[in-house]
């Protein structure tokens, strides 16, 4: 590691750094400023500072590369960070990268959408301080700063969930959401003081080295598990604690593309940084485990039974988060960062392009074929699966139960095909279907180096026992699904998972009383019409 070296990475992690810090000063400035042209700059300013940033997490993971294969310890990002306090590894750059790029095109689509609405000078701000927020909490190293930011990114969401403070259905589901925020703060904060109690230090490198160094165990850690597991199904929005997600979809779309693509993986992404600091699987992976793979079940079959856009996307996010959840609980890390990445740009491209999903939506539906030959495709494209899965058990790490799940998406990608087409079209369908194998390997084989070292992770019986009764459950809950969508259980069936089984009553009912004394306003249970100009006419 020689002086130019050092050079570059130190400027390299100053400019990663001050990104954030620049983002929050225009976030400042656009907050006092009135003057539209200043604004106007402030708008555009900020999108050049996301692509920078984008930029910079590219150069400093192309230097993160150069230090495995260079020599004498090539530049040296390990060492440079600790002095900024950045915690400089493949999830924090593929975290901040993600960030960057989510934050980067719904500010360019807000840009747009939000022209000659009284929200647009509200929003820039409080979007730019918790897309400052959440990159902090990606690359800090320090577990005190990453509360900090844990606790600003959900009081800065708050305010742009109340964009439209005119709207009192929006402001009650604000508050719900802001007593769930706060109940996950403050396991986060207690989460942080356990690890602190057991380690001494709030700096994760060094929780992380000794841990390796010699691995240990205490009722303070398992404390921690425990309750970070709790901050965690709260974040993630998971069964019971799911109710607020559904509410807040008032909230101009913009904010929802920002909850749904970023803010609600955050859950998952606290796991994915402080899983080595346990010693292999806790009482919080099988919190994780339980409640992720209920989740997911549940909400995968109340998804369908939802015509509206915004909360068939809200029940696929729940969907989502209890699989990711679910993988983490099983030890499937690189699964999950996988997982993480790819479920925020396809919820922030879901919601952004939302009004051209009404319109597709509108077109007549394909009939699908026969029973009989979309149950032959879906076997013979099943069969396939297993066999490269049986003969390469690497690309699932060995794991039967997500083997069983992917062999269960490629059959279900294979069962929709349509009526009309040929043999050589289905077999095309059939191909793609099994693309989904080999895609996986790749993306797995491209995150894996960027997830701690955890072969020495073992599942007990338990977890065994749970993954595989959640995965029977749901593939057959599908099959069902599938093969009888009209008989007469699937009527009363629908009626239930169309309210999603009810399982959100007692908690919802419990913070909308809170939220209501909150706001002192009981009239506020009732929907008012929106009108965006009310509050400025009034001025």
């Amino acid at each position: 590691m020689n002086f130019l070296m050092t050079t570059v990475a130190s400027l390299s992690l100053g400019l990663w750094l001050a990104v954030p810090l620049c983002l929050f000063a225009v976030a400042l400035f656009s907050a006092r400023s009135t003057d539209a042209l200043k604004l106007n700059h402030c708008w555009r300013f900020a999108s050049r500072l996301l692509a920078a940033s984008m930029l910079i997490t590219v150069f400093i993971g192309l230097q993160m590369m150069a230090d495995t294969r260079l020599p004498d310890g090539g530049f040296g990002l390990a060492e440079v960070g600790v002095r900024f306090g950045l915690y400089t590894d493949g999830i924090a750059t593929w975290m901040a990268l993600m960030v960057a790029f989510i934050g980067w095109a719904i500010l360019r689509f807000a840009d747009n959408y939000l022209r000659g609405d009284p929200g647009r000078e509200r929003f820039l701000p409080w979007f730019l301080t918790t897309i400052t927020c959440v990159l902090i909490l990606a690359f800090t190293n320090n577990l005190l700063v990453l509360a900090g930011a844990w606790v600003g990114v959900s009081l800065a969401l708050h305010n742009l969930l109340t964009l439209y403070p005119d709207r009192p259905q929006a402001r009650l589901a604000a508050v719900q959401k802001f007593i769930v925020s706060r109940t996950g703060d403050a396991l986060v904060i207690g989460g942080v003081m356990l690890l602190y109690h057991h380690y001494g230090t709030f700096r994760l490198p060094e929780m992380t080295a000794m841990q390796a160094a010699n691995p240990s165990d205490s009722t303070a850690l398992t404390a921690a598990a425990i309750v970070l597991a709790l901050a965690a199904v709260l974040k993630c929005a998971q069964i019971p604690f799911h109710g607020w997600l559904l509410r807040v979809m008032e909230a101009p779309t913009p904010v929802s593309a920002l909850l749904h693509a970023g803010v609600i993986n955050l859950g998952g992404f606290l796991w994915l940084r402080l899983f080595p600091v346990f010693d292999g699987f806790t009482a919080g992976h099988m919190i994780l485990l339980v409640v992720g793979g209920t989740t997911a079940v549940i909400a995968v079959i109340t998804m369908m039974t939802h015509y509206s856009v915004k909360h068939a996307l809200a029940w696929s996010t729940c969907a989502q988060m209890g699989f990711m959840l679910f993988e983490i609980g099983m030890g499937a890390y690189t699964l999950a960062l996988l997982h993480l990445l790819a479920h925020s740009v396809y919820k922030a491209h879901s919601f952004l392009a939302a009004g051209r999903t009404v319109r597709v939506s509108a077109a007549e539906v394909f009939t699908e074929l026969p029973v009989r030959s979309r149950l032959l495709w879906a076997s013979f494209t099943a069969s396939l699966a297993s066999l490269m899965l049986l003969w390469q058990p690497w690309l699932v790490e060995g794991n039967p139960v997500f083997g069983a799940l992917l062999v269960l998406a490629v059959a279900s990608a294979a069962m929709g095909m349509p009526r009309g087409t040929d043999a050589r079209a289905r077999a095309c369908i059939a191909g793609l279907a099994l693309m989904l194998v080999p895609v996986y390997a790749l993306l797995h084989a491209l995150l894996g180096s960027a997830v701690p070292e955890h072969a020495t992770f073992a599942l007990p019986v338990a977890a065994w026992v749970v993954g595989f009764a959640l995965l029977a459950v749901l593939a057959l809950m599908s099959l069902v699904v599938a093969l009888a969508p009209r008989a007469r259980p699937m009527a009363s069936l629908h009626r239930h998972f169309s309210h999603g089984l009810y399982l959100d009553l007692p908690f919802d009912q419990l913070t909308r009383r809170l939220a209501s004394q909150a706001l002192n306003a009981p009239a506020a249970l009732n929907r008012v019409p929106h009108r965006p100009f009310t509050m400025e006419e009034k001025a």
